[in-house]
């Protein structure tokens, strides 16, 4: 969870809801918690890679398996853009498009040659930015405020709009119920990682928050593509914004490296049950998803001269919201009342989070959701013929 997301999300989030901005991260946080219970009990009953791919095709049916593995790769995707757009503009502010481009081309040669990054290495990317982003962040809540003061009128409306935003910072928990054949004692230990996570990250997201709106006003907020750096930057010392922009492109970066290879991952896997091109299951020598991971930075790099960071938050989100929808509906299948009654909660709340995207965001999500039912549907009649 700690990669672009914290970087990115939350100058839009702040653009739109000012200094409320924090109710919109513990909505965001109480939707992705009820999520990850979902994905949570499921991954203990299923412990097998694949998450909702696996969760909706075993307790809804296969057409609803294909469209949560459909929206989570074209979500990760727009991920993708999000993130080598993070790197970009953290690197050079003025060449942030050119550099995300670099990013995505030089990530995607490492994750060719096999190479993956350790789980030492996730943990001092993650511990990095805990430590300078919540400090930093403290040290601007201690500054003086901006001079506009905190007068910014809420907008009901702006507040579930900007959690639908900033759940994006909170995608990445996801691959904790994909580790089911990895992890000893599943049904003990994936839970207890899900609430040690979220604590600690929703702490985290609070306080960068509360920042971003005490130091910046909502509309230097809203087109900021780095908007703690910029935070930060308002306290005056150039080292501690370089310290953030390191920071942000450590954490993006290696969040592009792993969700590159993820997402092509998770396209072989669909192309092998044929609900992609079988072409894009073919593999190099070294056993990696060859043709899968260039097509996956062909489409990232097509898509980069087009959007900004927000459009592509937007565009993840929204799909990913869908992907736990379908995760919530498979849960409602479960026995259990209590966990029946928390799975609807989940549900409208990614409903409610979907509908309240910007329209644009809607009417992609709908696209992407139409088009993977149509998919679907092909593919079965194929199997069926």
């Amino acid at each position: 969870m700690l990669g672009a997301g914290v970087f990115v999300a939350l100058g839009p989030a702040v653009g739109r809801t000012g200094v409320f901005v924090v109710w919109a991260v513990l909505l965001a946080a109480l939707v992705a918690g009820l999520n990850a219970l979902a994905s949570a009990r499921l991954a203990t009953r299923y412990p097998a890679a694949g998450g909702t791919y696996v969760f909706a095709r075993e307790r809804l049916g296969p057409a609803w398996g294909h469209l949560a593995g459909w929206v989570f790769v074209v979500g990760k995707t727009a991920s993708c853009a999000a993130m080598a757009l993070a790197v970009g503009a953290h690197l050079a502010p003025g060449h942030a498009t050119t550099l995300a481009v670099v990013a995505v081309a030089v990530l995607t040669a490492v994750d060719l040659t096999g190479a993956r990054r350790s789980a030492d290495a996730l943990t001092v990317s993650a511990v990095l930015v805990v430590l300078v982003v919540g400090a930093s962040s403290l040290l601007v809540l201690g500054g003086t405020p901006r001079e506009d003061g905190v007068g910014h009128a809420i907008d009901l409306q702006a507040v579930p709009q900007a959690a639908a935003l900033l759940f994006f910072a909170f995608a990445g928990y996801a691959r904790l119920a994909t580790l089911g054949e990895e992890v000893r004692d599943p049904a003990r230990t994936i839970p207890r990682a899900v609430a040690v996570s979220f604590a600690v990250v929703t702490a985290l997201y609070v306080v960068a928050a509360a920042a971003v709106a005490h130091a910046l006003p909502p509309d230097v907020a809203d087109a900021s593509d780095r908007a703690v750096a910029d935070a930060v930057d308002t306290l005056g010392h150039p080292a501690l914004t370089t310290a953030v922009a390191v920071t942000a492109v450590v954490a993006a970066g290696g969040a592009l490296l792993s969700l590159l290879g993820g997402v092509s991952r998770t396209t072989l896997a669909m192309s092998r049950d044929r609900h992609l091109p079988r072409a894009l299951a073919r593999e190099s020598s070294r056993g990696v998803p060859a043709a899968a991971q260039v097509a996956v930075a062909v489409v990232v790099v097509a898509a980069l001269p087009f959007v900004d960071a927000a459009e592509a938050v937007a565009a993840s989100s929204g799909c990913v919201l869908v992907y736990y929808a379908l995760t919530n509906a498979a849960a409602l299948t479960l026995d259990g009342t209590v966990l029946r009654v928390l799975a609807a909660a989940g549900l409208l709340g990614c409903l409610l989070l979907v509908l309240s995207l910007p329209v644009a965001g809607v009417l992609w999500t709908l696209a992407v959701v139409v088009a993977g039912l149509a998919a679907g549907r092909l593919t079965l009649r194929r199997a069926a013929a």
